[in-house]
């Protein structure tokens, strides 16, 4: 057995307890076993509708509303909504409150938009005052990532909704890691997109992203120059008609999301969020009386980041690596050594949830932290 074929193995022993990619279900697992098809058939653009209904129906969407599937990161969807629904030269506000905050930020200033940034110190929530006061009157749409990832903060998404409307202005909403997670009601919200991913809360392999959109937004699409062609919305919206993506997709990822969807339509997503909920408060719970403490205010049932008062991060996260066998997932930037961070998504058993759990009271017993 090669080295290479080793050390796979010995990471597939692992607790995967990080906020992406995370560990699948069997059903997910199934599928990638197996050949990817060829898809250029009836079969699979049924599949594709079959997802597209699925995920549309899960987000709540408006009427006549639309899904895309892109064979991107949850990045390339960002950008693609960037490039495809901002109208060009258009000036923006996007909130700012971590590392992907600033990522949106920075696809706006690259395509060329102004931007006017609602920033929010790190894991603090969102106030009336701060959208007044930051949010000018040129401003059209609005860019928030629902989850700050970084810091593990729910946004109050009601009041930017509500804020957006009075305002008529567009709310795109990156919900990479919210979705399932966190409620999610795209029509309530009067969002015009919402996007997300295929490693996290669906708990597939990584590769795919998601981008709902609402008919205004599809109209955006409709009246904007193409500016890049393989992330081209047109070109994906014309070939989502019959089933099809314009390019080759990730095709193995396809399948593992229906099979996913098909699996939540059965247990309800309902349950699956009060699941990962559970799980978020059995953590917190056990470092409660620790030196830690959650760095967001309203923390997301996703991820629960917290503060090092030790500066000892990374010596955490490795311990857990070598003395737990549990991947737990480190911050990056000037924030390494202060912050790490604990995933709750993805397939993790009672049983693995409640080994995390012994693994941070022992850590805590033996001084770590």
């Amino acid at each position: 057995m090669s080295w290479c074929m080793v050390r796979l193995e010995e990471a597939n022993k692992m607790l995967n307890f990080t906020v992406g990619p995370v560990m699948s279900p069997d059903e997910v697992l199934y599928v990638a076993g197996q050949d990817a098809p060829y898809f250029r058939t009836p079969e699979f653009s049924d599949v594709v509708l079959r997802c597209e209904r699925a995920m549309l129906d899960l987000l709540h969407a408006p009427e006549d509303s639309r899904c895309v599937f892109l064979t991107a990161s949850g990045t390339g969807a960002m950008e693609a909504v960037v490039m495809d629904v901002l109208r060009p030269g258009e000036h923006v506000a996007v909130v700012n409150g971590g590392s992907f905050g600033q990522r949106f930020v920075d696809l706006c200033h690259l395509h060329g938009h102004g931007v006017d940034e609602v920033r929010l110190e790190f894991g603090k929530q969102i106030t009336p005052e701060m959208l007044e006061s930051c949010v000018g009157d040129a401003v059209t749409a609005l860019l928030v990532n629902m989850h700050e990832t970084s810091s593990g903060l729910l946004y109050d998404m009601p009041l930017i909704s509500d804020f957006c409307r009075s305002r008529g202005i567009a709310l795109l909403v990156d919900a990479v890691s919210a979705f399932i997670a966190d409620e999610l009601d795209m029509e309530q919200l009067s969002a015009d997109v919402v996007l997300t991913g295929s490693q996290k809360g669906l708990a597939c392999h990584p590769g795919m992203s998601i981008v709902a959109l609402s008919p205004a937004a599809q109209e955006r699409v409709d009246s904007n120059p193409e500016t890049c062609k393989y992330l081209s919305f047109k070109e994906a919206l014309s070939n989502a008609s019959r089933g099809q993506t314009p390019w080759t997709p990730a095709v193995s990822i396809v399948l593992e999301i229906d099979a996913r969807l098909r699996s939540i339509s059965e247990t309800g997503i309902d349950a699956e969020r009060r699941e990962i909920s559970s799980r978020a408060f059995a953590v917190r719970e056990a470092l409660s009386s620790t030196s830690l403490r959650l760095v967001a205010e309203s923390p997301s049932n996703a991820v629960s980041a917290f503060y090092c008062p030790k500066h000892n991060a990374k010596l955490i996260v490795d311990r857990a690596k070598l003395h737990y066998g549990m991947w737990l997932c480190p911050n990056g930037g000037k924030l390494a050594d202060d912050v790490f961070r604990i995933g709750h998504i993805g397939y993790i058993t009672e049983e693995q949830n409640a080994n995390l759990v012994r693994a941070l009271k022992q850590m805590s017993s033996d001084g770590v932290f």
